[in-house]
């Protein structure tokens, strides 16, 4: 750290954006990690079970390369939480994957691809192409990303409480997400390229609601690891 002047807000105003800068990092890892992850667990699952392959290489590229990225710009944005000067200094030997990390990633990632799977077993019997099913698939992974982008906002407290207006950065990478899906599900020279089929709206609802399904259970799940670390 380089002072400039003698004035202490100064040492505490810098810290708090080192503070920031490095919850955003931490936070960026923890929501790309488990998105990855459910995708190959997701195929694992599939072929344990002999059922098709859920997703193609294409769209495992659009999902890592193009909303992965996209959406992790919006937590790049995020305010500094609000007990973020409260907190004690980190250990200088503590890794940014931490005990804590490393199972928020194995059960956001797992909790994905087990839904992604039972909404694969319940599509296949009615007699949907395997293109439709995979677009149905590819819209509900994009919609776990988001809605744990949400979930990442904060650490531990209950994301929405830190205001929805709060960071525009989200609300902008949304619009282009959203943008970004309606092309590659209903442009007929994207469905050639990437293998999708045009979804009736009530697809996108069953997606939603499957969406906010997991929202709430990371929420739950902060609540509990928080009682669990002031417990341990």
């Amino acid at each position: 750290m380089v002072l400039t002047d003698d004035n202490f807000a100064t040492i505490a105003s810098s810290v708090k954006e080192g503070r920031r800068v490095y919850d955003n990092l931490k936070k960026t890892i923890l929501f790309i990690m488990p998105t990855n992850l459910a995708q190959g667990l997701l195929i694992i699952i599939a072929l344990l079970a002999g059922n098709m392959i859920p997703l193609t290489p294409v769209l495992i590229l659009w999902m890592n390369m193009a909303t992965s990225a996209t959406l992790s710009f919006g937590l790049a944005f995020e305010a500094a939480e609000r007990n973020v000067m409260n907190r004690p200094p980190r250990k200088t030997g503590q890794h940014v994957m931490d005990g804590f990390a490393v199972w928020r990633v194995a059960f956001v990632g797992a909790m994905i691809a087990i839904a992604a799977f039972i909404l694969e077993a319940w599509l296949a019997p009615r007699g949907h192409s395997p293109e439709f099913i995979r677009t149905v698939l590819l819209q509900m992974l994009v919609t776990a990303q988001w809605v744990y982008m949400i979930n990442c906002r904060s650490s531990d407290s209950f994301s929405l409480s830190m205001g929805l207006l709060r960071n525009k950065g989200i609300w902008l990478v949304t619009g282009v997400l959203l943008l970004m899906q309606l092309v590659i599900i209903y442009v007929p020279l994207m469905q050639n390229m990437f293998g999708t089929e045009a979804l009736p709206l009530r697809y996108w609802f069953v997606t939603l609601v499957i969406g906010i399904a997991m929202f709430l259970v990371v929420e739950i799940e902060k609540r509990l690891t928080r009682r669990f670390r002031k417990t341990a």
